[in-house]
């Protein structure tokens, strides 16, 4: 364990100069590719966010594939590029992200929206995009979905996300391919366990270790009072 960060914004005038927000970290031979969000202020809007890459090697250290964003805005995603969750999955590297649909004046302030959409890749490196939604707005009261993580369980993709009506809650949803998705916010499986996530559940991660699956996910005010964590219970 060490005391120094394993990534640090970008230099002055990169699209991460003012932050970088870990996502997604996949195994590939010798190297790791941690899949990160990368943050800039912007003028007209609040900031913008750019989806990056950096690659580590044996140590610890990650460097920067590039100092541009893996998924800069283009005609596909005008807006912005977010929490990149990724899978190597029989041979094809496969990315589900957040893409911005837009801003609006809400209540006197700019409001973001962002939905979930689908990418592929041969190496991990460059990505098409085509975009496909695969998690959209339940409703009027929704407008932001977001921190997608994805896992495979044989022949089934499920997803758990975060969706933002009056507050972020853990949605949750199901595919046989990966691209057309069924939300089942129902089938979550979680609830609020006391007063420091009763307002928000948010940024769900899923692990599995030792043959029992966790869920990780911050509380209020985007993981201010705290991160919990549940286990998955036996059927």
């Amino acid at each position: 364990m060490s005391a120094d960060p394993v990534l640090v914004p970008g230099a002055i005038g990169a699209f991460d100069d003012s932050g970088v927000t870990t996502s997604c970290l996949v195994a590939d031979g010798e190297r790791q590719l941690l899949y990160y969000t990368g943050w800039s202020l912007g003028v007209t809007v609040p900031f913008y966010l750019h989806v990056g890459c950096a690659v580590g090697r044996d140590g610890g250290e990650f460097e920067r594939v590039s100092s541009a964003p893996l998924l800069e805005r283009n005609e596909v995603d005008p807006y912005l590029t977010a929490s990149p969750w990724v899978l190597i999955d029989d041979g094809r590297w496969r990315m589900w992200y957040v893409s911005g649909t837009g801003w609006e004046l809400k209540d006197g302030a700019l409001r973001h929206s962002y939905h979930v959409k689908y990418a592929e890749s041969g190496d991990g490196i460059s990505w098409e995009r085509r975009g496909i939604v695969c998690i959209d707005f339940r409703g009027e009261e929704e407008y932001a979905i977001s921190r997608p993580c994805v896992v495979k369980d044989g022949e089934l993709y499920r997803m758990w996300f975060s969706a933002r009506g009056d507050a972020y809650r853990i949605g949750y949803a199901e595919s046989g391919d990966g691209v057309r998705w069924e939300r089942k916010d129902e089938e979550a499986g979680i609830q609020s366990s006391g007063d420091w996530d009763s307002e928000m559940q948010a940024y769900p991660a899923v692990v599995g270790h030792r043959g029992t699956r966790y869920l990780l996910y911050n509380g209020n005010d985007y993981g201010r009072t705290g991160i919990g964590w549940a286990v998955l219970a036996d059927d």
